[in-house]
């Protein structure tokens, strides 16, 4: 029999028992043992009471066993979910532990202990850490996540808003795409510490720890506001260090929605809807961001319907000021005033053997984002200004293709000159992983010691055969800037010295140069269309500069459709005619008589390496 004292007028059972238990125990005894019905520790907000049951092996076993729980709820007594970056079993076996404990206690009994963590909000910051070189990587970790969920479309921007905290205008930056979105499991798994990697290697996803979202706002700001929807759901998440502050263990508010007709509400399959009201009111409090606001956000998935938008705000400072700098374009299409987000430092990253101070994609959002894929799709804009992908193995001149292997797989890496690199002093190799630069101007072989030689030459490679092993493991760093030092990479690096010494030496000594100075024009010149994403291949000739901003298919000059196929450029050596050159036109002709033209007059660079050969014919 279950005995219960002091039972309440209410005449729901399930509410008559939580309102007894909220003080109380009850217990039941049978002839194979005795039933224990626990409440939530006083401390703890909890909204589950757990049933015990006690059989006579138990105490010979010197442990006892948890069959089951059960789960009581009515609208007249609450017991609020916890609000915590932990999932829900992992609380309900700390709970169940120390039930246990309290029960041998008494018994005289004495159990094994487990031990489970607790995250202190300082730790919030220390995961921005991770990105503390460099904060466009922290940039990054957000558009990984977009592309990975299918976003077509990308806005990235910094905008002024009022704060009634601060009391005045603020900036925060939005991340808002247009892909699939999240369910209330996924967002609470971004949320959550500690994520299991993925089972299968999926080339062509880049997330791989479950920490990107994490690091990446803590590093951009103190604080961070997720609104997501999917087809039939909605939700959003929290993650804040100005809520925490004081606290000992994070706290996390999440509120999920469900699609009944055309409307989202509270899904109370999840969540109490006091539950829901306490988290949006935890919201309000500690960020700019009311049921107005939210409802106005909200209206930008109805366009397509699914998305995800990530705002943050309380910005990381350079000193005084915020260390992100934005620009914004003026209207009208012009493509010589595009919006920006700059890096207010304006610094450069360390690399071996660079010199010059001259890397735009060091300290401009707009020129990273620019080489950022390798296989560039999406549609990214910055500051409302369309960003245009410059996927840099379609533009380099004297274009080499060299394939290999390293440990057994294949690697190809494409080789060639870049002039806007050369007129900045800028060589090396960009390493790309899963689709996604990783490394960028890495110098190798005699690009380090060569000074101007090696100048405006860049390789681009796809690392990812060599750098994911077949365990299912993965030699790059978490923060995605880097790779880790292991056999894999110094063989790479091995190879691709190997590699670039041999393309200096069969071109350094053969470059012939116009009056003028040295000029590097692509072998091919490029468009992509900003419908269909797909890559065109223009005429030698034509000028690239007089396109619009936005190209389409059908636009000149290719006056095509979007369904025609993508060309593709077949793995060679791919060298640029005399014409497009402009060396045998008449305007650009030394010698307007046709006379034979000396060595000088050429233009053939005169090193010591062909006088050295010239001196061994004779």
């Amino acid at each position: 029999m279950l005995f219960c004292a002091n039972e309440g007028p209410e005449k729901h059972l399930s509410g008559r028992m939580l309102k007894f238990i909220s003080c109380n125990a009850a217990f039941a005894k049978t002839q194979n043992g005795e039933i224990y019905i626990l409440p939530p520790s006083q401390d703890e907000e909890y909204s589950h009471a757990v049933v015990q049951y006690m059989m006579p092996d138990c105490f010979t076993r010197n442990q006892c066993r948890v069959e089951s729980e059960i789960k009581l709820e009515y609208d007249g007594f609450q017991f609020k979910r916890p609000r915590i970056g932990f999932e829900d079993n992992q609380l309900l076996e700390t709970r169940v532990e120390n039930r246990n404990r309290s029960l041998s206690s008494a018994k005289g009994q004495t159990l094994p202990t487990k031990n489970y963590v607790s995250v202190h909000p300082s730790y919030l910051r220390t995961l921005g850490q991770a990105h503390s070189d460099w904060l466009f990587g922290a940039v990054a970790e957000l558009v990984d996540n977009s592309r990975d969920a299918k976003a077509t479309m990308l806005d990235i921007s910094v905008d002024l808003i009022y704060s009634s905290i601060a009391g005045k205008e603020i900036p925060m930056l939005a991340v808002v795409d247009d892909g699939h979105g999240m369910g209330h499991d996924e967002i609470l798994k971004m949320v959550s510490f500690g994520r299991k990697q993925p089972d299968t290697n999926d080339p062509k996803y880049i997330g791989r720890y479950g920490v990107g979202f994490k690091t990446g706002t803590m590093r951009l700001g103190r604080d961070a506001l997720v609104l997501t929807q999917t087809t039939n759901s909605r939700s959003i998440a929290f993650l804040s260090q100005s809520l925490n502050e004081g606290k000992d263990n994070i706290e996390i508010p999440i509120v999920s929605y469900s699609r009944k007709g055309q409307l989202m509400e509270f899904d109370t399959s999840i969540q109490t809807e006091a539950s829901a009201e306490n988290n949006l009111k935890s919201i309000e409090q500690f960020s700019p961001f009311n049921k107005y606001f939210i409802g106005e956000k909200t209206g930008l998935f109805q366009r397509n319907g699914t998305g995800t938008q990530i705002y943050v705000w309380n910005l990381d400072e350079w000193g005084s000021e915020y260390a992100l700098e934005w620009v914004n374009g003026m209207t009208g299409g012009s493509s010589f005033h595009q919006g920006d987000i700059l890096i207010r430092s304006r610094r450069t990253r360390s690399r071996l053997g660079q010199m010059t101070r001259q890397v735009p994609i060091d300290y401009s959002l707009r020129s990273y984002l620019e080489v950022i894929f390798l296989d560039p799709r999406m549609k990214i804009n910055v500051q409302g200004s369309l960003v245009k992908s410059r996927p840099l193995a379609r533009f380099l001149h004297k274009t080499s293709i060299e394939n290999g292997f390293v440990l057994g797989k294949q690697v190809q890496l494409i080789l060639g000159h870049s002039q806007p690199d050369l007129e900045q002093g800028n060589c090396g190799i960009f390493l790309y992983w899963h689709g996604r630069l990783i490394e960028a101007y890495k110098r190798v072989g005699s690009m380090i010691h060569n000074g101007e030689k090696s100048h405006g030459i860049l390789g681009v490679i796809d690392v990812t055969s060599v750098m994911d092993d077949d365990n299912n493991h993965v030699w790059v760093h978490n923060n995605k800037q880097g790779f880790v030092d292991c056999e894999p990479y110094a063989l790479l690096e091995d190879w691709l010295s190997k590699k670039v010494d041999e393309y200096l030496d069969n071109t350094i000594d053969k470059v012939y140069v116009k009056k003028g100075g040295l000029r590097h024009k692509p072998d091919h010149e490029w468009v992509q269309c900003d419908k269909c994403r797909k890559w065109r291949m223009l005429h030698p000739d034509f000028d690239c500069k007089t396109l619009p901003l936005e190209w389409f298919c059908y636009m000149k000059p290719i006056n095509g459709k979007c369904e025609m196929p993508e060309q593709k450029v077949e793995p060679g050596v791919i060298t640029i005619s005399s014409k497009r050159s402009g060396y045998d036109t008449k305007e650009n002709s030394p010698n307007q008589n046709n006379q034979p033209k000396s060595k000088h007059e050429e233009g053939e660079i005169n090193t010591p390496l062909k006088r050295l050969k010239k001196a061994r014919k004779l």
